[in-house]
């Protein structure tokens, strides 16, 4: 097989699992639910990759590995079961030697995300709510909707973070 064959073998699932996960960020901050069949098209594309690049067995520990210790945290109550399912999906996206990047990243991510909602909380706390229509544009109920969960300490839409953790880790490591 020739080497541009070979590349776009890897870079197609890959660009697709980009865009679903990104699809899943929206949807999370949106409704803070990932729907399965987001999880699953994900390791699909994932695992469409690695079976590309030749490191499928690793991938196929690697991507329940990965699902098993956040199923640990979210019997804990740590994380969402949404977050659980495309963790597992998006350690099968990278290589397997970039999966612990990949986790770092995502920390990193998290923890940023995290700052951004409690400076937002801080901010939307000392604002008076002002009652008014409910907005037509959906980009507007989705951004009221998001203040009053920061008023109230909702959940993060985690999702974001695996998002960005995942475009981080390409860029840094090529993969």
């Amino acid at each position: 097989m020739q080497a541009s064959t070979f590349h776009l073998l890897t870079i197609f699932p890959l660009a697709i699992g980009i865009a679903i996960l990104l699809a899943a960020a929206i949807h999370d901050v949106a409704a803070r639910t990932v729907p399965n069949w987001m999880a699953l098209a994900l390791a699909l594309a994932g695992l469409l990759a690695r079976i590309a690049d030749g490191t499928i067995l690793p991938a196929l520990l690697a991507g329940p590995a990965v699902f098993l210790a956040a199923a640990f945290c979210w019997r804990r109550g740590w994380m969402g079961g949404g977050d659980v399912k495309l963790l597992g999906a998006v350690a099968t996206l990278v290589p397997p030697h970039a999966v612990f990047t990949l986790l770092a990243f995502i920390a990193f991510a998290g923890g940023g995300l995290a700052m951004l909602y409690l400076v937002g909380r801080a901010v939307a706390g000392k604002r008076k709510p002002v009652a008014t229509h409910r907005p037509a544009a959906l980009a507007a109920r989705v951004l009221r909707a998001e203040v009053w969960r920061i008023r109230r300490g909702g959940p993060l839409p985690y999702a974001c973070a695996i998002a960005a953790g995942l475009l981080i880790t390409l860029l840094r490591t090529g993969a």
